[in-house]
């Protein structure tokens, strides 16, 4: 079915996003790399035209697999296509620093993977039948506001894990040429943080949301995801207080995001998994 609904026209959007995503970051490495001094600003300008075709590209198949009408497409391919979407534009906002372009680079690797993967579904898979639901405006608000909350978080995340990198090198005191791909940590800290506040306000509509719009909110099974839901949304909120009033940072700071998104992370798939596979409930 997902070969049917997406189209050939689907396979060739990933096709152009893979590649649009693999230029960017090549050529963002090659601009900050010392033997291509000469021909940097060109490499540049490649670079982020590239990855704003591949930005737009994605953009736009996501949003015509997901809103149709009055209903909403919900799978894992989409998900995964989302969060890499959400990558690849912080990747080019971040990139406007050019300290930035090595990780900018690496975040568009990343992005690049889960448009193989949507490549992978299309081109192989033919029986999965994606999850269709048919929402008022009001859940619909609660629903898209989840899926960028978990998104952005998730990008978060994959940065923080970046950031764990920069810190280790520099413990080390690791000296070679790749020291020019790297930003200082403090810049890479600086994105993580900014993540998690748009994050948190995200999972703040989300949760919100859901606690005024969903009916019968206990017995659809939803508690424990909001409970756990919740708890990742006030670990969030310790970080970014303890950030902006007492200047945290380091190891100690990524650490305490990361769990708070392993915390979000098992209030949905864990939770699913459960109801699911285990308990054979649905919490729709």
């Amino acid at each position: 079915f997902i070969w049917h609904h997406y189209g050939m026209n689907g396979l060739i959007y990933y096709m152009v996003i893979l590649s649009s995503y693999l230029i960017s970051s090549i050529t963002y490495v090659s601009s900050r790399w010392p033997s291509n001094e000469k021909h940097k600003n060109l490499l540049y300008l490649v670079a982020i035209i590239t990855g704003i075709i591949g930005v737009l590209a994605h953009a736009n198949i996501l949003f015509i697999d997901i809103s149709k009408q009055s209903c909403l497409h919900l799978s894992l391919p989409n998900i995964v296509s989302l969060i890499g979407l959400q990558l690849a534009i912080i990747a080019i906002i971040s990139s406007l620093n050019r300290e930035m372009c090595g990780f900018a680079a690496g975040i568009l690797i990343i992005s690049s993977l889960t448009a193989l993967f949507l490549i992978w579904i299309i081109s192989t898979v033919s029986d999965i039948q994606p999850e269709i639901k048919t929402l008022t405006w009001q859940i619909k608000i609660h629903v898209l506001s989840s899926l960028f909350a978990y998104g952005l978080l998730c990008a978060g995340a994959i940065i923080a894990l970046f950031a764990l990198v920069q810190d280790t090198r520099l413990r080390k005191k690791k000296i070679s040429s790749l020291n020019s791909l790297f930003a200082p940590l403090e810049t890479t800290e600086k994105i993580l943080f900014n993540t998690a506040s748009a994050g948190s306000v995200l999972l703040f509509i989300s949760i919100f949301s859901g606690l005024v719009f969903i009916e019968n909110l206990f017995s659809q099974h939803l508690a424990h995801k909001t409970a756990l839901s919740v708890t990742a949304l006030i670990m969030f909120s310790i970080l970014i207080y303890g950030r902006n009033f007492f200047g945290w940072r380091g190891r100690s700071a990524i650490y305490l995001y990361l769990s708070a998104f392993v915390m979000l992370a098992i209030s949905y798939f864990g939770t699913r998994f459960i109801l699911e596979n285990l308990l054979g409930r649905s919490w729709s």
